[in-house]
């Protein structure tokens, strides 16, 4: 059987769905093991969702339990900021986290991996 591809799923992703939309707590992150892959997802204060590595590229930090400061998240071990939309660390020698599209299917959050 082939995966069925989203339309706006990046090639060579797959759609692949974590847990209802009401397991996550607005304003704050949350860790999933899936596929071999640690990631933290992120119900912004919008209703938007975001999901990037678990685990930050600085000290391995827990990025799902760091404090959301607008368009990032901060590891909550040294403080580091990474953003949502590109992994980025807005510190300077800080490797970036890899980014998931992230979005919410009929209710369940669902994230291109």
């Amino acid at each position: 059987m082939t995966a069925l591809r989203s339309p706006k799923c990046p090639e060579g992703a797959t759609p692949t769905t974590l847990g209802a939309v009401t397991d996550l707590t607005p304003g704050e992150g949350r860790a999933y093991a899936i596929r071999g892959l640690q990631l933290a997802v992120f119900l912004l204060s919008d209703g938007t969702i975001r999901a990037m590595d678990a685990v930050c590229p600085h000290k391995g930090g827990p990025l799902a339990d760091g404090q959301i400061d607008g368009g990032v998240v901060m590891c909550p071990l040294h403080q580091y900021a990474f953003s949502f939309d590109t992994g980025a660390c807005t510190s300077e020698g800080v490797g970036a986290a890899q980014t998931y599209p992230a979005r919410v299917v009929d209710g369940m959050v669902t994230v291109d991996i």
